[in-house]
């Protein structure tokens, strides 16, 4: 796994900055979070969305891409890289919050940046229900994000679930985390672990024993 640069990602509240801090500890590899809590718009976009909503976008892309100027100067091959967020999604929210003018300006912006990020060599996508999302919310209890409506996270777990049906740009580990806990069972951790390491192209699915009775 050494030099290999794996984004995490999912819906709001899945687990991907837990997960992808997991990854980085067992592979020895550096971990590379997104800067939410930097975002100076972020709990106004909550408060007032309709205003906010593009100034809270584009602080995300310029941070995004900050990072990803800093990977794309570093030498990969001399550590692995685990990330919590792929710079492509983005566009998600952008879809999902910003009206047609303001997306039509994001779209000229995120192309021009886009061409000078580092393409990762995996993938893991974490799905989950929309109510394990809303538990895991309310569990991790940030204020800003009390006012998030379950509506509005079955909207984002949806967008995701486009995006990453036609997206082949890299290998792909689709993940059903639903019925899983990576962080309080170890054993949970070990099993993913191992499915990481087996993904080589293509688009492969997770979905562990005890989910598949619950689909």
């Amino acid at each position: 796994m050494s030099g290999r640069y794996i984004v995490v990602e999912g819906p709001i509240a899945v687990g991907k900055t837990s997960l992808a801090q997991r990854l980085a500890e067992a592979l020895g590899a550096r971990v590379v979070l997104e800067e939410t809590e930097e975002n100076p718009f972020l709990r106004k976009f909550y408060e007032n969305p309709e205003k906010y909503a593009f100034a809270a976008q584009t602080f995300f892309l310029l941070s995004r891409y900050r990072q990803q100027l800093e990977l794309a100067q570093r030498d990969l091959f001399e550590q692995a890289v685990v990330a919590d967020y792929f710079f492509a999604k983005d566009q998600i929210f952008a879809r999902l919050n910003l009206d047609s003018d303001e997306y039509a300006l994001y779209q000229q912006i995120y192309r021009m940046l886009d061409a000078r990020t580092v393409r990762p060599d995996l993938v893991v996508y974490l799905e989950a229900r929309g109510d394990v999302l809303t538990r895991r919310m309310r569990r991790r209890d940030r204020d800003y994000e009390r006012r998030i409506a379950p509506a509005y996270l079955e909207r984002v777990a949806e967008a995701y679930r486009q995006f990453f049906h036609h997206y082949g740009d890299s290998p792909l580990l689709v993940v059903q985390s639903s019925d899983i806990d990576f962080v309080a069972r170890p054993a949970d951790f070990d099993v993913l672990l191992k499915e990481i390491r087996t993904v080589k192209k293509g688009v492969q699915h997770y979905v562990p024993l005890s989910s598949r009775g619950t689909r």
